[in-house]
């Protein structure tokens, strides 16, 4: 993909009294994906809700769920009896998730980002949030973490993911990806200096957090392609 192609898959919103940055090209963020997942979304998407342990009768909740696919995976996993929301901040994603899953029952899309969830509490089965984490507010995402503890039954699991920073070739690609969609934290913001791309992805920076939002296990994992996972378990 060209640099062109990649800037315009991304809009960005810095403010951190903002909802963050916005994915507000589905089609172009879609390829963008595909590509440097190479080739194997499906595959990815399988696995995570895997990981998830959902089952049928369920109800999930995917947060940052951009064009909508795992969250149709969701759907797909948890069947007519359960029931699968999908939310974003871009009406782009939930316009365009919306119009592809339309006939799927079980499964629809609101708009709202991460930082104030409006379900009610104890009211989801599964939260997963993939590739998210790092587009929300540095400010916020404590806050966003605990919106996703509020909102699971308990019991319930959580599942955070993003690039796996693991691997030479890979934090190479990650570096340069990261020039295109200028991620940076607030603090490096203020004093006009690049941020460490890979720190703001490794998901692994979150477990203490979710440990402190009361969260009983968080174990962290890898899945091809090229993705970190923490799962954790909402204390009974």
């Amino acid at each position: 993909m060209t640099r062109n192609e990649q800037q315009s898959a991304i809009t960005h919103s810095r403010d951190d009294n903002d909802v963050g940055v916005l994915l507000t090209k589905p089609r172009s963020y879609r390829a963008f994906k595909t590509a440097f997942l190479l080739g194997r979304s499906r595959a990815l998407n399988a696995r995570l809700v895997a990981l998830t342990g959902a089952v049928p009768g369920e109800h999930a909740l995917d947060i940052g769920s951009g064009p909508g696919d795992l969250a149709r995976a969701l759907a797909a996993r948890v069947g007519n009896s359960g029931r699968v929301l999908g939310v974003d901040p871009s009406p782009q994603m939930i316009a365009y998730a919306t119009e592809r899953t339309r006939g799927d029952s079980n499964c629809r899309f609101e708009l709202g980002p991460a930082q104030s969830l409006r379900l009610a509490d104890a009211s989801v089965d599964v939260v997963t949030c993939t590739f998210v984490m790092h587009h929300i507010p540095q400010t916020q995402r404590d806050t966003a973490i605990a919106h996703m503890f509020r909102v699971l039954r308990p019991g319930g699991r959580l599942l955070l993911a993003d690039t796996d920073t693991d691997g030479r070739m890979l934090r190479a690609v990650v570096k340069g990806m990261a020039r295109y969609a200028g991620h940076r934290t607030h603090d490096d913001a203020a004093v006009g200096h690049q941020a460490d791309p890979l720190a703001a992805i490794d998901i692994r920076r979150y477990r203490e957090t979710l440990l402190a939002a009361g969260f009983r296990t968080v174990d962290f994992t890898t899945v091809e392609p090229a993705t970190g996972v923490l799962l954790a378990v909402k204390n009974v």
